[in-house]
């Protein structure tokens, strides 16, 4: 597991609400690793408000550390996930109202869809964590 895996979405928030080319979160990552990074972490999200489709398949070929990322348990993200098999898949929850991720996913109540994403990536030999609420029923899960 790397010891510091630099988020490399702020860099795409800027480029979005510019609309504009630049700064492009491929060239911040590979700053970062240059500057001694080893892992670059991004969240896809279903709404596409920073990271795109693009930035993923750009980091995927140009990193040499390890790609982490952060993703919600819809079809198309997991498909998409399957297809670019990261280092990692972070399972996180996504709000549509919210600006960046408030919090963590809530384990206290069961959710299959949940499972059977982990089952999918876990079956493309992808390993998977789970960004969770700090709560005491969510810890022993």
């Amino acid at each position: 597991m790397p010891r510091l895996s630099v988020n490399v979405d702020h860099v795409a928030t800027l480029r979005e609400a510019r609309k504009v080319k630049e700064p492009d979160p491929a060239a911040a990552a590979l700053l970062a690793e240059l500057g001694g990074a080893e892992g670059i972490t991004i969240h896809l999200r279903q709404d596409r408000r920073h990271i795109q489709p693009r930035d993923l398949d750009l980091l995927r070929m140009m990193i040499h550390t390890k790609l982490n990322l952060e993703m919600g348990t819809s079809e198309e993200i997991v498909k998409i996930a399957l297809k670019t098999k990261p280092d990692l898949a972070t399972l996180v929850p996504e709000k549509e109202t919210e600006i960046t991720t408030e919090g963590g996913l809530d384990l206290s109540q069961e959710d299959p869809r949940l499972k059977e994403v982990i089952s999918l990536l876990h079956q493309m030999e992808i390993p998977v964590s789970l960004f969770i609420n700090p709560t005491p029923n969510s810890v022993r899960k």
